[in-house]
């Protein structure tokens, strides 16, 4: 390999055209961040530090293992190695760790609340087991609440993602090498990554739903620590096919190490043309929300959207319940964020079970207590003749038969301009006003309507 195609390769940065490529297949959601090591920077009682290099140290101190003979910087594999030769019990390590990383309590670093505040990122793999990236998501996007859904695999007990990409209803983590637990269910040594290596190529073991995204979609592999021929096989288990065949998606490795390794460079060189290297994980993130922020330029803050915070799991009293068909999710979301920044109390089903007996007599109980209730009307309720929300609706009615005339509990709205008159709506609807709320975007107007609704109701 020349030196002008390795520099080539293994250049510092993107250039404009790969950057503008890359911004746009993240503003199509078809980019997944591969989250490693090197983005987790904490802040020690020693100053800023890889959380796992501290890590090792502290584990090192609490199972009484000398490192007096361990290469410097030594990592959590070669502590774990001399604890077994001591005839130490295997499953002591993994429950120490836990509470080691528990216990320090580290806040988010600065690169990873960079990359969880690109918001076009739905899906990001996590192959470290802890919790900073959901946490650093959680900051960015739901005001600390717990908005993220975490998932983690185990040769053990497989977890898949729940559906299909575009239904995902919040971001997910998934962590692909376990999640920190009392038990040997994540990696801590060479030889628990092999066994998962391992694992996620069994056919019966695979994640599928994860793998088909994984293939068919660019991949960030932000500061790994897979070195020759692990990023090798890693990345041919990502994509599921040789390197060297025709494809439409490709890589980025952005890390402190790839470019060092003349083999991995030239491997990459000669099979996988799709594949591009960047040096300095944290250099990359910072880089690429730089970007990625000047091509979604905040909105003046008076007209800023409120933050979505999810749906409790259950109701609170005197809420607002929201109904809707599934694939309005997002308005629906943005309708809740501006009551909610209103002071209004709103509760909708975000996971969308829809099915068996005990979901039901949830959703009915709930329109039977609740303070009012909004259908969401739109071009979809409008196509889909059948629909859960439809139940939800005629719940409604049966309740506000109950009611005394001109008593005011059910509030359609429309978001996208479909009218009253022309609407798929129980006749008793159509008596009723019809709120514009193009996107779900609550006006000042509406939300103090219905504030002056609730204020009436509660005295």
């Amino acid at each position: 390999m020349s030196e002008s195609s390795a520099a080539a390769l293994a250049a510092s940065s993107l250039d404009e055209d790969a950057w503008d490529d890359l911004l746009s297949f993240i503003e199509e959601r078809r980019v997944i961040p591969i989250v490693g090591p090197e983005l987790l920077m904490v802040q020690t009682e020693r100053g800023p530090r890889l959380l796992f290099d501290w890590a090792a140290e502290r584990l090192a101190a609490r199972l009484n293992v000398s490192t007096a003979e361990l290469p410097k910087p030594f990592t959590l594999n070669d502590v774990a190695c001399v604890f077994l030769a001591q005839r130490g019990r295997r499953e002591e390590a993994y429950v120490r760790l836990r509470s080691i990383i528990k216990e320090a309590g580290f806040e988010p670093p600065a690169a990873l609340r960079r990359l969880a505040a690109i918001t076009d990122f739905d899906l990001f793999v996590s192959t470290t087991p802890d919790s900073l990236l959901e946490s650093a998501i959680n900051l960015e996007r739901f005001a600390g609440s717990s908005g993220a859904e975490v998932l983690s695999y185990s040769p053990n007990r497989v977890v898949d993602l729940a559906g299909e990409r575009d239904r995902l209803t919040r971001p997910v983590v998934y962590h692909l090498f376990g999640k920190l637990a009392a038990s040997p269910t994540y990696v801590i040594s060479d030889e628990d990554l092999l066994e998962f290596i391992c694992a996620l190529q069994s056919e019966h073991l695979v994640p599928e739903k994860l793998f088909h995204e994984l293939e068919h979609n660019h991949l960030l592999f932000i500061g790994s620590n897979f070195t020759n021929w692990l990023a090798r096989l890693f990345l041919r288990m990502a994509k599921r096919q040789r390197l060297s065949d025709p494809r439409d998606v490709g890589e980025v490795l952005a890390d402190d190490h790839s470019s060092e390794d003349d083999r991995l460079i030239s491997f990459l060189q000669q099979v996988s043309v799709r594949t591009r290297i960047y040096v300095g994980a944290e250099r990359f993130v910072e880089e690429l929300a730089a970007r990625w922020a000047a091509r979604h330029k905040a909105a003046p803050v008076s007209a800023a959207p409120a933050r979505f915070l999810p749906p409790a799991r259950e109701m609170p009293d005197n809420a607002v319940f929201i109904s809707y068909a599934r694939e309005d999710l997002q308005a629906v979301q943005q309708l809740k964020a501006g009551l909610d920044a209103a002071g209004i109390t709103t509760w909708f089903d975000i996971d969308r079970l829809e099915a068996g007996d005990d979901y039901d007599h949830k959703i009915r109980n709930n329109i039977a207590r609740c303070s009012y209730f909004i259908p969401v009307v739109s071009a979809t309720t409008q196509r889909r003749l059948e629909g859960y929300f439809r139940r939800e609706w005629s719940y409604a009615i049966d309740r506000a038969r109950n009611m005394a005339d001109g008593a005011l509990f059910i509030l359609p709205v429309s978001i996208d301009g479909t009218e009253a008159a022309a609407a798929l709506v129980p006749d008793r609807f159509k008596a009723l006003h019809f709120s514009e709320l193009p996107g779900g975007r609550v006006p000042p107007e509406f939300a103090q309507r219905l504030a002056d609704f609730m204020r009436a109701r509660s005295r």
